[in-house]
Parts: C-alpha cells; sequence; structure tokens
C-alpha cells in the first residue's frame, strides 16, 4: 500500500475531502496517510477527521501524525502540498494593506499581482526545500502533488530546480466547466472540453456535445442578458477574446489591465468586482474555525462525498494502472508551441502506471497566447528572483505585472516591492 504525505494537513476541511476522496478507493483503503503540520491543534483535529473519514467509509488506513516534515515523507509515494507560508495574518493581509496605501486594490491576490510575486517569494524556498527532503527520504518514484497558489510560480521553480516529479493541481477547469454548463442548460456528463493555457489563465479551446459546437449557447449567455453578477469580468472578456477563461471573475480582473482603475471607479461597479475578497474569505474562515473544530471533535459521524479534486484520481491511476485524463499544471516542454519553453502550463495530463504524461496542445489562438504571455512574464521574473536571489528582479516582476502597472509610476513600484519586502521580514529569503 502507498504512503501518502499530506505537508499542510492542518488545512483541515481541505484535508477531509481529499482523505475521502482517496480512502473511499478500494484499492487505496489501506493506504499510510502521514499528515503533517506545524501548529500541533489543526494537526490532532486533522487525525480525528481522518479517522473518522476512514470509519465514514470503512477503510482500514494506518494512519501517522508528524510535525517533523522529513520524518513525514520518510519512504512516502505520494506527498501532497496544502502549506500557506505567513498564513492570513500576517503574510496575506501585509499583501493587501501595504499596496492599498499606494493606492493599488486587489481581489484575491495569490496568483499574479503583488501580492501574488510576494506569495510566490515567501513559498517557492519553502517547496525547494520540502523537495530536498523528498529526494533524500522519500521513494525514488514519488510523485509530488502541489495545490499551492501561485501556482505558475511555484510549479515552475520546482520542476526547474529540483527532480522530483510534480504536478500542480487546481480545480478550475473542471469547476468552470460545470459553471458554464450550469449557464447554458446542458448536463456536464454530455460535454466534452478541450481546455489549455497557464494555470487560471487557460482557455476552453473546445466546448461540444457530441460534435456539435456549444460556444454559440455560451454567447447567448451574453446576448441573452443573462450574465450572473458575479461572472461580468469573464463573459466581457469571451466577447473580447472569443473564448471562455477557467478562472473566476475576481480572479482575472486582477490578471490583466482593464477592471481595477483608481481613474475610472465605475468599471468595479460595472463589472462588480469584489475588491478585498480574499481578506473576507479568510476572515470568514477564520471565524467558522472554531465551530467546525467543535463539530469535528465531537461525536458527529462524517459525511463523505466525492470531490471533484484531481488528487485521488492520479493516485488511483498510477497505483492500479485505470487511465484517466486530469487536468494538471507541469514545464512546457513542447506543450504549447507559442508559450516559452520551461514556463508552466494546464494541459490535460494522461494518468496511468507510467504516470503523468502531459499532452501536446500545439499553438494557441494568437490572442490568448499573448495575454498570457503579459502573466508568464511576471511569472519568469518572480522565478528567477527566487531561485537567484537578485532583489533587481522583484522590481522588475512588479514593473511587468499588468495590472500594477496600469496603476503605479516605476518610483512607486520600487518603493512599494521595498515596503513589502520590510514588511515581510524573515517570511522572504535574503535577497542581493
Amino acid at each position: 500500500m502507498p504512503k501518502i504525505t499530506l505537508i499542510g494537513a492542518g488545512s483541515t476541511v481541505f484535508a477531509k475531502n481529499l482523505l475521502g476522496d482517496i480512502l473511499s478507493f478500494p484499492e487505496l483503503a489501506e493506504s499510510h496517510i502521514s499528515l503533517m503540520d506545524i501548529d500541533d491543534q489543526r494537526l490532532k483535529t486533522s487525525e480525528i477527521v481522518a479517522r473518522k473519514v476512514a470509519a465514514a467509509v470503512g477503510a482500514k488506513p494506518t494512519i501517522t501524525t508528524s510535525r517533523d516534515r522529513r520524518e513525514a515523507l520518510d519512504g512516502a509515494d505520494y506527498a501532497i502540498n496544502m502549506v500557506q507560508i505567513g498564513g492570513y495574518k500576517p503574510s496575506t493581509a501585509i499583501d493587501f494593506e501595504i499596496p492599498k496605501k499606494y493606492g493599488l486594490r486587489q481581489t484575491i491576490a495569490d496568483t499574479l499581482g503583488i501580492g501574488g510575486i510576494m506569495r510566490a517569494l515567501r513559498t517557492i524556498p519553502v517547496m525547494l526545500d520540502m523537495c530536498r527532503d523528498m529526494e533524500e527520504v522519500a521513494s525514488p518514484d514519488l510523485t509530488f502533488l502541489n495545490y499551492v497558489n501561485p501556482m505558475c510560480m511555484n510549479t515552475w521553480a520546482v520542476t526547474k530546480a529540483t527532480k522530483v516529479k510534480t504536478v500542480g493541481l487546481c480545480h478550475s477547469v473542471q469547476g468552470t466547466a460545470e459553471q458554464i454548463a450550469t449557464d447554458i442548460n446542458v448536463p456536464i456528463g454530455e460535454i466534452n472540453y478541450l481546455c489549455a493555457g497557464i494555470n487560471h489563465m487557460a482557455f476552453y479551446l473546445k466546448f461540444e456535445r457530441d460534435g456539435e459546437d456549444l460556444y454559440p449557447l455560451i454567447r447567448n449567455v451574453v446576448s441573452q442578458g443573462r450574465v450572473p453578477d458575479w461572472n461580468r469580468v469573464r463573459y466581457e472578456m469571451l466577447t473580447r477574446l472569443g473564448y471562455f477563461v477557467t478562472e473566476s471573475s475576481e480572479h482575472f480582473s486582477e490578471y490583466c489591465p482593464y477592471f481595477i482603475r483608481r481613474d475610472r471607479p465605475e468599471l468595479i461597479e460595472r463589472f462588480n468586482v469584489p475588491l478585498d475578497e480574499y481578506i473576507r474569505r479568510c476572515e470568514n474562515q477564520i471565524e467558522g474555525w472554531h465551530k467546525m473544530k467543535q463539530e469535528f471533535e465531537g461525536d458527529t459521524p462524517i459525511e463523505v462525498h466525492r470531490s471533484h479534486e484531481y488528487g485521488s484520481l492520479i493516485i488511483h491511476s498510477i497505483e492500479t494502472g485505470v487511465p484517466r485524463v486530469v487536468y494538471g499544471n507541469v514545464a512546457n516542454e513542447n506543450l504549447i508551441s507559442n508559450l516559452p519553453q520551461g514556463c508552466c502550463v494546464e494541459v490535460p495530463v494522461l494518468v496511468d502506471k507510467n504516470g503523468l504524461q502531459p499532452t501536446r496542445i500545439g499553438a494557441l489562438p494568437p490572442q490568448l497566447a499573448a495575454i498570457m504571455q503579459t502573466n508568464v512574464n511576471v511569472q519568469s521574473l518572480t522565478v528567477e528572483a527566487a531561485l537567484t536571489g537578485k532583489r533587481e528582479h522583484v522590481y522588475h516582476a512588479a514593473m511587468l505585472d499588468p495590472h500594477t502597472i496600469a496603476e503605479l509610476t516605476l518610483d512607486e513600484i520600487w518603493s512599494l516591492v521595498d515596503d513589502l519586502i520590510e514588511a515581510h521580514g524573515d517570511y522572504l529569503p535574503a535577497f542581493h
């Protein structure tokens, strides 16, 4: 039976979902589940949840816990990463509050923008340390499943600087497909789609039912005035680019310079852009944590429902040979011809006994490759800063971020970077 290590297992709700998925497979029901977190209280709660999940699905795994990462990874066949370096406070709060002083507003700030850059710079060094542990103590065939944002920058750094077999996993492709299916009133089970690009900015190249193109139905959502209030940005970009993007409107509004503008405040209302959205989510999550903790640790059994996360499917396919196609974030090794070699791309990936086998897409429509390239530029320079320790590349990354440069002057950008580096302190590596 495989050993599956969850790093950051104190993310209890996410751990619960992943473990429910994994242990629901009879072939994985006796796996060794190794839970690792640096927070004793959360780790204890996650252990209770893991045992309840196992009982709910009739599984009999071995469950161990540790605050020592090397111990948790010793002999592991799979490692699942779900850490948040610096947490909501201080780090996420800093990523929002300091830019706000410069008039730079954000919605989620975990993927691109000045917040995404800072999150990558404090996360990449930790992930590289994880991978060194994996290289030294885990199974030589270990597969590393990364769920941590900023997905492209983190995965790019790991694939460039280590030899660990890595795939970045998100739920935006399958989640958005389900949302579109609802909007056009076609059952998701009848839809075939092909999607490709970079994480959070991949586009559906095909969206079909029995060979019939469903894009006319998607466009009808706009022409018939049925666009959901929370999804105005993405439908607007559909009308401009001709394709529908995977990540939510609140995310997408800060990947490009068109929607969050100090000089055009009416755009915020017109496109219903929820500024500071991630701050609200974090505070709601923290508020609900103690209530959830009581429920998890009480006598009530846990209900387990299969999620749409890919993690368990990958593990099951590698272990059993059952072939599946998932969407994964991997190095661009001749997969998308009009994006840079080596950058991190999101494409269909065949999984079976042979492991992860990404699909070659070829060239994307040129307008899609072009808008992705504006994000890849920022990712590239942030990864360079993380791997070389050169402070100049942090400035360069911020100087090329589409949203940041639409709002701030060069002097303001450099000053903002200085303020953020100082505020994050030891959570960031020492730059030179």
